[in-house]
């Protein structure tokens, strides 16, 4: 039997989905998905100023409407980071040959970028932290909130690229 086959009656029809079924087929990582997505989530959410803790959890809503993109973008941004870093600790934990060094790259360098993007409401911090410096960081920042979180979702989208195709390129089918 061919590959494509093998693969069909395995139930992984679509190639673009076969990496994620692979991995997403066992709960654990699925689980590890939904934690991490929710974790980013309320980092992104509190670093906006949109989510507090003190005195009571509170969420702001409604939403100012100047925060709405960027709201859209960290739920997005929170949920292909969960989904990359569970891919990744599949390849880790199935020994995939990959580099060891760029398996987290693309998560990594994802999250801090999108993270960076929401240090916007830090932005007191820096000041006071290194002063004029500080000013000219935050107002960049601010001013390229978006542009910086698009360019976070890109890498995350190349991340998750490259993760699948280590995975399918590694999948071993019977043949």
């Amino acid at each position: 039997m061919n590959a494509a086959l093998e693969i069909k009656l395995m139930g992984f029809t679509s190639g673009s989905t076969l990496a994620a079924r692979i991995v997403f087929s066992n709960r654990a990582y699925w689980v590890l998905a939904v934690l991490v997505a929710a974790a980013m989530w309320i980092v992104f959410n509190v670093l906006d100023g949109l989510l507090f803790f003190s005195p009571i959890v509170n969420f702001y809503y409604p939403i100012p409407d100047d925060a709405i993109p960027g709201f859209i973008l960290s739920i997005i941004t929170a949920a292909l980071v969960g989904i990359v870093v569970s891919m990744n600790v599949f390849m880790v934990r199935s020994k995939l040959k990959a580099d060891k060094s760029s398996v987290l790259s693309g998560s990594t360098l994802g999250t801090v970028s999108s993270m960076c993007a929401g240090c916007s409401s830090v932005g007191f911090y820096l000041a006071s932290t290194f002063g004029a410096a500080g000013v000219a960081a935050s107002s960049f920042l601010s001013n390229y909130q978006l542009p910086l979180r698009l360019v976070a979702l890109a890498l995350l989208i190349l991340a998750y690229y490259a993760a699948h195709k280590r995975v399918v390129a590694n999948c071993k089918v019977a043949t």
